[in-house]
């Protein structure tokens, strides 16, 4: 099975507290450079997230406008977090309406909620209603795309899930019915192994399969998701670091990808994005401002080579 390559476009994301990351500000001119170098003429996802909340009354952007990047090849995998800390859904669901009527002609996938199982950092986890936000909202998204005949696919996605009970994913099939896991286009799973928990060298290629194995045949079984859904690896990286090179960064990035190629057919992944295209800021010494494939300048790592060397032996 082929592969559709991606990559989140900015930098900036979120520390251990859920706060955003500071950094040198996003350059959309040099992110355009580095997208044309990265993939070619290859078709590419390019992934952004626009934050909902009634209560904050704005709708924050990383990295700003991503739309604008939906150029030359690339389409847009926008991310609608809901992070409404209320349970009435009105603006949200007119919110996503909204998104869709102004950007389906740039739009590849719609991703409803953003790693709603958890509520650390970058995740929707602990807002009361985020379960129906998501079963709600991807009803609504899949009439709305319907109504306007647009290609747009419509999903949700989580972190691995460990809980042998899989409440998350059995919460949202017992909320959804066949209903909701029929409107579901794709499957998104964000997963980074040996960042947040170290993994022996020895036994990363065991676990990066286990993680996706466990994800169709525990979670996505678990809510009652078909077969035939596709999986999209929505986030996937490895943050370079004190004592976590370049170098390794490019060589875990390689040895991923290629397990994601090996198993895509045989687990129906049909898209794989990388997080992120650059580090919110190089310059400081903690592993979460340092995910990029190039620094906080632009300059490319070596992970940045080996990625684009893969979108064109295997993309």
């Amino acid at each position: 099975m082929t592969l559709l390559f991606g990559v989140y476009a900015g930098g900036l994301g979120a520390d251990e507290h859920g706060d955003i990351t500071p950094g040198p500000p996003e350059d959309a001119q040099r992110i355009a450079e580095r997208l044309d170098e990265l993939h070619g003429d290859r078709p590419f996802l390019v992934r952004g997230y626009v934050q909902y909340s009634d209560a904050d009354g704005a709708h924050l952007e990383a990295p700003p406008a991503p739309w604008q990047h939906a150029v030359r090849g690339r389409r847009l995998d926008l991310v609608a977090c809901f992070r409404e800390p209320g349970d009435d859904l009105t603006g949200w669901l007119a919110f996503l309406r909204s998104v869709i009527r102004t950007h389906g002609e740039t739009l590849a996938t719609l991703q409803v909620g953003e790693e709603a199982n958890h509520d650390g950092p970058g995740g929707d986890g602990g807002r009361p209603a985020v379960r129906r936000a998501i079963v709600e909202g991807v009803l609504a998204a899949r009439d709305e795309i319907d109504r306007l005949g647009l290609d747009v696919r419509v999903g949700c996605n989580s972190t691995p899930v460990f809980d042998p009970a899989q409440e998350f994913w059995t919460g949202l099939g017992r909320l959804g019915g066949s209903e909701f896991t029929g409107a579901l286009d794709y499957a998104g799973l964000d997963f980074f192994p040996d960042v947040f928990r170290a993994v022996p060298d020895a036994a990363l290629t065991d676990a990066v399969r286990g993680v996706l194995h466990g994800f169709r045949h525990t979670s996505l079984a678990a809510a009652g998701v078909p077969d035939r859904t596709p999986i999209h690896v929505t986030e996937n990286g490895w943050a370079t670091g004190p004592d976590r090179s370049p170098e390794r960064q490019a060589e875990v990035l390689d040895r991923v990808v290629r397990i994601v190629d090996g198993v895509s057919a045989e687990l129906g992944i049909t898209a794989y994005e990388h997080f992120a295209l650059r580090d919110a800021d190089s310059a400081v010494p903690d592993t979460m401002y340092q995910f990029g494939l190039v620094r906080s300048d632009y300059t490319p790592k070596p992970a940045f080579h080996r990625y684009g060397a893969l979108i064109r032996e295997l993309g």
